[in-house]
């Protein structure tokens, strides 16, 4: 691989990425984050929606994701088969400028004509910007897990400054402003990612750069190893469901919690912007703020973890992670015993489960990214990192379906469980490690003087 210009010790394609991603997920979240209070909100309110019933709104956003997520299989499978990770991006950005401009009509056809635009964008940007952060590293190189960590941190600016901003004008001024404004930002990302082409070359363009190996990897069948660490992945797989099932009641039923349950005044009036309560959309970026502020920390935690030797393997990293958040839970266990009691519950019960679901996701899913990109053979890198967010999406869904399950089951039972069944699972993980890793034949050691072929996205041998 060639010698990349550097910035801050990492190349600067990156920092390219990393602005291309905050933006996207600006516009993605900052229409997430008021979605399902715009469809809940009642047609005489002041702020009139759709005045949906919560069931209804759930039921749209557990589809809405699921389907932005499982379009990632396509993307990823038409960029490694047709046209290259980065002009399926480029039209991927396309799409979705286009699908939130879209939004900002307010008419019924154009909801759902800008959703479904929205869905084709992210399916085709996705998993293929994500796969060319790994194509920025040689094999072997330490720094991987770090860059993926950084452009982790991108994605979540992105999220922590729309949720404050697009949540605002979305519910102060009105939903299809802030539907607009989310547009705006998926217009800024498009515009990074055009004008930063140069120091993205060779990455993600399809076949007509590769070397005369790479080649051959693209069109020989499988090994025997390449097939042992597809199965790791898939079996990875099943932690990502139960992560995003969880983690994913943030932006439903944890919402409208937020919404409804929660005591939100503050006893003072923000300056300038006339509040004397917090915007239910705001606490959507309480979790993103924790990111920027832990990201960082988190990552030098785990390596000076791996340099004393202890186990900090992926799998182990993405377990740990799941359990973690699971535990986030048992404050909002507390926030309804609080309700229960009170009427209302307090807002740092939020606060505290959102920073657990951050520690956890920390741990799991910027390793979880790297990981695929170490594992993935070459002539399915992105449809693999498609096929990861796909998993993501039907962990979307599972989330909608438990939000839709606590009308009738009852949020305590909904959010105790979660914190259980996560526990168990991350512990079951735990408990089968050791042959887990062995499907990954090494992926994740140090290659400073390995072959090349052992590395995921270089040629594999069954006589290694």
């Amino acid at each position: 691989m060639e010698k990349r210009e550097e910035l801050w010790g990492h190349p600067k394609g990156l920092y390219i990425l990393f602005f291309t991603e905050m933006w996207e997920r600006f516009s993605y979240y900052g229409m997430r984050a008021i979605l399902t209070l715009f469809l809940i909100s009642t047609l005489t309110s002041d702020n009139p929606g759709f005045g949906w019933t919560e069931t209804e709104a759930i039921n749209l956003y557990k589809w809405y994701t699921f389907l932005v997520y499982l379009l990632s299989i396509v993307g990823g499978y038409i960029a490694d088969k047709y046209w290259g990770q980065k002009r399926t991006v480029l039209i991927g950005g396309i799409l979705l400028c286009f699908g939130h401009g879209i939004l900002a009509i307010e008419a019924l056809w154009a909801f759902y004509t800008g959703l479904g635009l929205i869905i084709l964008g992210v399916g085709g940007l996705k998993p293929n910007i994500s796969t060319m952060v790994g194509g920025l590293y040689p094999p072997g190189d330490d720094r991987r897990d770090k860059g993926f960590t950084i452009f982790y941190i991108g994605i979540n600016l992105g999220a922590f400054l729309s949720a404050l901003i697009v949540g605002y004008v979305g519910e102060v001024h009105g939903w299809h402003y802030g539907f607009g404004l989310a547009g705006i930002g998926m217009v800024l990302g498009q515009t990074v990612f055009m004008l930063g082409q140069k120091y993205l070359t060779g990455i993600g363009e399809g076949t007509q750069n590769l070397s005369p190996s790479e080649l051959a990897a693209k069109k020989r069948p499988l090994t025997g190893i390449e097939k042992d660490r597809i199965k790791v992945m898939l079996i990875s797989f099943v932690l990502i469901i139960v992560f995003w099932g969880a983690f994913e009641q943030a932006g439903g039923l944890m919402n409208i919690y937020t919404a409804q349950k929660t005591d939100l005044s503050l006893g003072f009036t923000i300056p300038l912007l006339g509040l004397d309560a917090v915007p239910a959309s705001w606490f959507q970026s309480v979790n993103a703020l924790f990111i920027i502020l832990l990201g960082v920390p988190i990552a030098a935690f785990w390596y000076k973890w791996k340099v004393k030797g202890k186990e900090s393997s992926s799998l182990f990293k993405m377990a740990i992670g799941v359990i973690i958040m699971g535990w986030g839970f048992l404050f909002m266990t507390a926030a309804t015993l609080q309700f229960e009691a009170n009427g209302q519950s307090a807002m740092y019960w939020l606060v505290f489960a959102y920073l657990f679901h951050t520690i956890g996701e920390l741990c799991a899913s910027p390793v979880a990214l790297s990981f695929i990109t170490k594992l993935a053979p070459l002539k399915y890198a992105s449809l693999m990192m498609g096929l990861y967010f796909a998993v993501t999406g039907v962990g979307n869904f599972v989330a909608g379906t438990l939000g839709e399950w606590s009308q009738s089951a009852g949020e305590l039972e909904i959010f105790t469980g979660i914190a259980i069944f996560c526990t168990i699972i991350g512990l079951l993980v735990i408990a089968l490690l050791k042959p887990l890793k062995r499907l990954t034949h090494g992926a994740e050691d140090r290659q400073d003087n390995a072959k090349p072929e052992q590395e995921g996205f270089e040629l594999a041998d069954d006589n290694l």
